[in-house]
C-alpha cells in the first residue's frame, strides 16, 4: 500500500508543479518521505500527499528533503588531482573552455574548478556554469560564503589535489564565514537546471556530474547520460562519482577511460 501511496504522491506533484521525482531510487524517496511526515505529524503518505497539493509550502520543504547537497571543496582530492594531470594539457589547447557542474549543490565543487584554473593559468578563457533544480542552494551558490569550521578539511583536500597555494590566499574571513575572493566568481555563471525535465543548453568542453546519479534508477540514469553525452563536444571530458560509470549504459562505446578510479571520461564518437 505505501508503495502505491508514494507512487501517487510523486504523480500528483508532478502534474500538479512539474517537479518530477518519479524516477528517482525508491528507498532514497521513501527515506525522505517519512522524515517528512515526521516532521509533519503524519501517518499516511496519503496525508503528505494532500497537505502538498493544497499547501506549496509543504512542497517546498519536501522539495528541499529530497535535494541531496553533500558537498566539500575538492572533495574526492584525487579526482582533482587526476583532472589536473589528464585533461588540463588539453584544455591549454582550446581559445575558450565552458564547463558544465550539473547538479553543483551550494557551489564549492565549481569554486574549486576555478581555484584549479586558476594556478593552471586557464581561468581567464573559462566559463563555469554551475546548476542545479534547487533555487536555494543556487542562492548560497552566488554568494560564495561558507562555513569557517569547514576550512581544515578544504585546506587538506586543497594540497591533496595538487594545490600550489597558501588556500587561504582565495578566501577572507567575516565573522564565522569565508567569503571567496570575487574575481573567481566573475567567471562563473549559476542557473536552475532540471536534469530529469529540461533539456541540454549548450555544448561543453568538460562535464562535471558527481555523485547526483545514484540517486536515480537505470531508466532515469539512462537519460541523463543521453543528455550529457549531448551536451560533450567531440573529444569533451566527462567526469562522474566513484559509484557511477558509463560501462553498462548505451553510450559505454563511445568514451575512453581516462582514469577508471577517478571515474574520467573521454567523449570519443
Amino acid at each position: 500500500m505505501e508503495k502505491i501511496e508514494i507512487g501517487l504522491l510523486l504523480e500528483g506533484i508532478y502534474r500538479q508543479y512539474g517537479y518530477d521525482y518519479r524516477n528517482y531510487t525508491y528507498s532514497s524517496i521513501r527515506r525522505r518521505i517519512r522524515y517528512r511526515m515526521r516532521i509533519e505529524n503524519l501517518q499516511t503518505v496519503s496525508g503528505l500527499q494532500e497537505k502538498v497539493l493544497h499547501d506549496p509550502k509543504v512542497l517546498d520543504k519536501l522539495v528541499a528533503d529530497f535535494s541531496i547537497n553533500v558537498t566539500e571543496m575538492f572533495r574526492d582530492p584525487g579526482f582533482f588531482l587526476c583532472f589536473r594531470q589528464n585533461v588540463v594539457p588539453a584544455l591549454r589547447e582550446l581559445p575558450f573552455i565552458r564547463i558544465w557542474h550539473a547538479g553543483c549543490s551550494t557551489g564549492q565543487e565549481v569554486f574549486s574548478m576555478a581555484i584549479l584554473l586558476h594556478e593552471e593559468g586557464l581561468l581567464q578563457k573559462t566559463r563555469l556554469y554551475g546548476t542545479d533544480m534547487s533555487e536555494q542552494v543556487l542562492k548560497r551558490a552566488k554568494i560564495g560564503s561558507f562555513p569557517i569550521e569547514k576550512m581544515k578539511l578544504y585546506t587538506k583536500n586543497y594540497m591533496q589535489a595538487g594545490g600550489t597555494r597558501a588556500f587561504s590566499e582565495y578566501y577572507s574571513v567575516k565573522n564565522d564565514t569565508v567569503v571567496f575572493e570575487p574575481f573567481l566568481k566573475e567567471y562563473m555563471v549559476f542557473g536552475q537546471h532540471n536534469l530529469v525535465t529540461d533539456r541540454s543548453f549548450n555544448e561543453f568542453h568538460v562535464i562535471i556530474c558527481r555523485n547526483v546519479m545514484i540517486y536515480f534508477n537505470e531508466s532515469l540514469q539512462n537519460h541523463v547520460h543521453e543528455l550529457m553525452y549531448e551536451s560533450l563536444c567531440a573529444d569533451g571530458f566527462l567526469g562522474l562519482g566513484d559509484k557511477e560509470g558509463v560501462a553498462f549504459t548505451r553510450f559505454a562505446d563511445r568514451y575512453e577511460e581516462v582514469d577508471r578510479t577517478q571515474k574520467l571520461y573521454r567523449k570519443i564518437k
